[in-house]
């Protein structure tokens, strides 16, 4: 009976809201212009493979886009 009370505390804490991912509103022009040109949002720097291209989120965000090979 107590691997219930187990099994749904491990079940409540897997489907709980990550928090900031409740914004629901309308992506921004500018997070908007990053994943049209291929690259991804992120708050630190962006891997050793990409570089920064722009902003993400109105400005609070990095936009990463890979670098292109010679």
């Amino acid at each position: 009976m107590r691997i219930l009370y187990l099994l749904f505390a491990v079940l409540v804490f897997l489907f709980q809201a990550t928090p900031g991912v409740a914004d629901l509103g309308p992506p921004s022009a500018d997070t908007m212009a990053c994943k049209a040109q291929g690259g991804f949002c992120k708050l630190v720097n962006c891997p050793p493979v990409f570089s920064i291209s722009g902003t993400c989120q109105d400005g609070q965000l990095k936009c990463c886009t890979r670098i292109p090979r010679a």
